[in-house]
Formats: C-alpha cells, structure tokens, sequence
C-alpha cells in the first residue's frame, strides 16, 4: 500500500498547491475559472484524442464492461435518490445528491493517475467510464431537474441535452480520436508532437484547477457530506466491484480492477457547475467534493493497493 500511496501522492500534492495557491488568494477565482477552462476544451481534449487515437473501437466499447459499470451505479444512484426522497428533499435535490453518489473526477484526476499508475493500457476503460458518466449520468440529471419542474420530460428538454452532449469537448475529442483510429493511420509527426504536448499540460493543469477550485468551497452541512462521502468512495466502488466480480464477470481481471477503482474516484467538479446551473442545493455539493477529495487521498490509496495487491 506505500508504494501505491507514494504514487498518488504527487496528484493530491498538486491539487494541494493548488488549493494554498487559492485561498491566499494567489489564485482568484476568475483565474481559476480560465484556468479550468483551457484544460478542459484544450489540454485535456487533447490528451483524451491522443488516448483514444491510439484504441480500436473494441478497445472503448465493450458492452459488457459498459453493463456491469451501469448494474453497479444505478443501484447507489437508486440508493442516495431513496434516502433523499425519505428526507423530503425534491426530486431535483435528490437528483443532484444521487449524481454526487455517482460521478467522480474520472476526467481530470482520475485518467492521468491511473495512467501513470496502472498503465497506459488503463486508458481503454477509463474512456469508457468516462463516456458513460458523461452520456447517462449527464443526461439523466437534466432531464429528471426540468422534467420535476415542468411537470413532463418535453421535446426541449432532450434537445437542450443532445446539444449539451455535442458540445462537450470531452466527448467530441474521444469521438474524433476513435474516427481517426478507424482510419488505421497514423498521425502526421508534427500533428501528434503538438497533441502531446498541449495534452501534457491536462495533468498539472487539471491538479492544480481542482485545488483552486476547492479553496472557494465551504464544508458546511457536514453531515449530509459525509452521507454523500460514503456513498461515492464506499458504495460506488462496492457496488461495482459485486457487478464486476459477481453478477456480471468480466473474462479481463485488469478492466475489472480499472472499472472499480474508477468507482472510488472523489466526487467530480462538474457536479457542482450543474447544480450551481440548475441553482439545486450547490453549496451541499460543494461541501461532498471537499471532504470526498480529502478523504480520497487515503481511499482511493486503499482500493487501488487492495486491487493490485499492493504493488503498482
């Protein structure tokens, strides 16, 4: 397990200095806010085209993988919407703490670390756990807070997210990598050294975003937090880890261990930017991306070491 924490460390380590780099105000959160957003249309777009250029499509759509991944998120995503609903908090507040119980940072935090830790072949499943979050899970969210205020599902609501999904750059770089793959070429030398190297500034950039981030975020409603906490870094990944290994067996040990240790990731950023959207409970969301990145550290740690025995 050192070894493996002694891999990590260097993220959280980044996401730390981002963090002090934030609340002394180094860093404003307007410089954050650009910060963010050159990681997340350029850098990492293109990392995740280099990843993906480099796959077959089987590499990235193996629909078993894609099955056993959803078995095991509905059930905590059923799960954290119950308790919600138990509370008499709205379908829409519900809604959101069950995408907090969901989603984590796969795109930012967790395709680079596993990368360097796991291996490159790692980067076939996580794209494949990203994709689904980013599809389902994205689209799911939306429709369940304007369908709970209109009263109905209608045609706007499925057209606001068809554009949301083509719109986000994530997808839109997987998509055009895999095209490029398809044509069984190679990239031109000076196309593929510029991919590298603007794709190489994803991990610290992204690191360092997400410790900004955080400095701006308050940890109120801890309870609730930690509720939220112990369903992202605990069920998520067991309940995956029982679809995986139990009911719906991958034949590849590795995907297998990819999959769930994806499933222990803290909660993602991008929850918070729909809740504050959507204006449903940001401050709660806020508060679980908090504790869950801080108690990750330690976590995620555990189920990577507990997976791979130890050893990176």
């Amino acid at each position: 397990m050192l070894a493996i924490f002694l891999k990590t460390l260097p993220f959280f380590a980044l996401i730390g200095l981002g963090y002090a780099a934030g609340r002394r105000g180094f860093f404003t959160p307007e410089a954050t806010a650009y910060l963010t957003k050159f990681v997340f249309y350029f850098a990492l777009s293109a990392m995740l085209f280099n990843f993906a250029a480099n796959l077959t499509l089987s590499d990235i759509l193996d629909w078993h993988f894609i099955g056993a991944y959803l078995w095991g998120c509905f059930i905590v995503y059923l799960i954290a919407t119950a308790v919600g609903l138990f509370r008499g908090l709205s379908v829409a507040e519900s809604a959101v703490e069950a995408q907090v119980a969901t989603i984590g940072n796969v795109g930012f935090l967790g395709i680079p670390m596993f990368v360097l830790i796991l291996g490159p072949e790692s980067a076939g499943p996580m794209l494949m756990v990203l994709a689904v979050d980013l599809i389902v899970f994205s689209s799911l969210i939306v429709i369940l807070i304007t369908g709970s205020r209109e009263g109905r599902v209608s045609l706007s609501t499925l057209r606001t997210v068809g554009i949301g999904l083509v719109k986000n750059p994530m997808i839109m770089s997987i998509s055009a990598g895999i095209a490029w793959s398809a044509t069984g070429r190679e990239l031109w030398e000076p196309v593929n050294e510029f991919l590298s190297i603007l794709g190489a500034a994803a991990t610290p950039g992204a690191l360092f975003a997400i410790g900004a981030s955080l400095a701006s975020k308050s940890a109120e409603r801890l309870a609730v937090a930690g509720w939220l906490t112990f369903c992202k870094l605990v069920l998520h990944p067991a309940a995956v880890a029982l679809s995986v290994l139990v009911i719906f067996p991958l034949d590849d040990p590795f995907a297998a261990t990819v999959m769930i240790s994806a499933a222990a990731m803290p909660v993602a950023g991008n929850v918070y930017m729909l809740a504050q959207h959507y204006g449903v409970a940001p401050q709660r969301v806020s508060a679980a991306i908090l504790v869950s990145t801080a108690v990750s550290i330690v976590s995620l740690t555990a189920v990577i070491a507990l997976l791979t025995g130890g050893a990176p």
